[in-house]
């Protein structure tokens, strides 16, 4: 009896101490997310310092019950034109409906999805887009969160962590303003010259893209942006009989060979397959699989190297 107490007070001493250790820090979630922050920024104009406190305080730096669960970072709610998945949870009222997703990267899509096509924050994006300041005031006074300290958190958020820096990153564009119409951007092979397709033609990874709708299929789209269905196909690496998901990101042009010097390796998540980060880094499949010395059929493990631009060592 002495000895099962003392393996069941050793337990309960290990077990919390284990689950704190599990947490990810302030500094690992922006390490984590700033490149999906990034890539919004130039999709939408958003800045990706706003992204990342929004995150940082939404999801409780991706250590709430909706992010780990749900994969929701910034507490967005059902609505009634939400038509996905759901979680409930508990927040100004009891069990209230939240919008689930896939993956952090549709739920970083459908934020900024989310203030793009509301008339609410329709002002936001009159704004300088290095302004965090405004946009933090704005976001409060529009009406996103009811804590009357919003603006002064996320706006602490951003200079104790030096986020501001991430909104000079890289070539910004404002691809997708509120006001903004359909771009009528250069595209590849038989979609040259179409410029009355529906879907709005966004840059990411400096790649022509388009965000996935609700009830579009593969034979939609490709009739939308007039490409044929191989084309479409062979662009994301898609699977025969693979249905669309909304929030899905499609490229409409030929993906790299291999990732840029700034971002070498990805380290995989929990859920995370090659397709996914083929995707994420607009990389082609088959160049990765290669590189990192993998067939097709095989899922990394968490915390797995992923190499985007060298080749796996033999040895690691």
């Amino acid at each position: 009896m002495l000895r099962y107490n003392f393996i069941l007070v050793l337990f309960l001493l290990v077990i919390p101490g284990f689950a704190q250790k599990q947490k990810i820090t302030r500094e690992e979630y922006i390490q984590k997310y700033y490149k999906l922050a990034v890539s919004e920024m130039e999709r939408s104009g958003i800045p990706a310092s706003i992204t990342l406190a929004q995150g940082c305080l939404e999801a409780q730096n991706g250590n709430s019950r909706l992010a780990l669960e749900g994969n929701n970072h910034f507490g967005i709610k059902c609505k009634t034109e939400w038509k996905g998945k759901k979680i409930y949870h508990d927040d100004d009222a009891k069990g209230e409906c939240f919008r689930r997703y896939a993956h952090a990267e549709a739920s970083y899509i459908d934020h900024s999805n989310f203030l793009m096509n509301s008339s609410r924050y329709s002002s936001l994006f009159q704004l300088d887009p290095r302004d965090y300041v405004s946009w933090a005031k704005g976001l409060k006074q529009a009406g996103y969160a009811t804590d009357p300290t919003y603006a002064e958190r996320l706006i602490k958020i951003i200079e104790d962590n030096r986020l501001y820096v991430y909104d000079q990153d890289g070539e910004f564009r404002l691809m997708a303003s509120v006001k903004q119409e359909p771009a009528k951007a250069k595209m590849s092979s038989s979609a040259l010259g179409k410029t009355n397709a529906s879907h709005k033609i966004e840059l990411r990874n400096g790649l022509q893209s388009i965000v996935v709708g609700e009830g579009d299929t593969y034979a939609s789209v490709s009739k939308d942006l007039g490409m044929k269905d191989w084309e479409l196909a062979t662009y994301n690496d898609i699977e025969k009989g693979k249905q669309l998901r909304v929030n899905e990101i499609l490229y409409i042009e030929t993906k790299y060979k291999k990732n840029d010097r700034k971002h070498l390796q990805h380290i995989a998540e929990t859920g995370d397959n090659m397709h996914y980060i083929s995707q994420l880094y607009g990389l082609r499949l088959k160049p990765l699989l290669k590189r990192n010395r993998m067939k097709a059929t095989e899922t990394p493990a968490a915390g797995q190297i992923i190499y985007l631009r060298n080749k796996k060592p033999r040895k690691e």
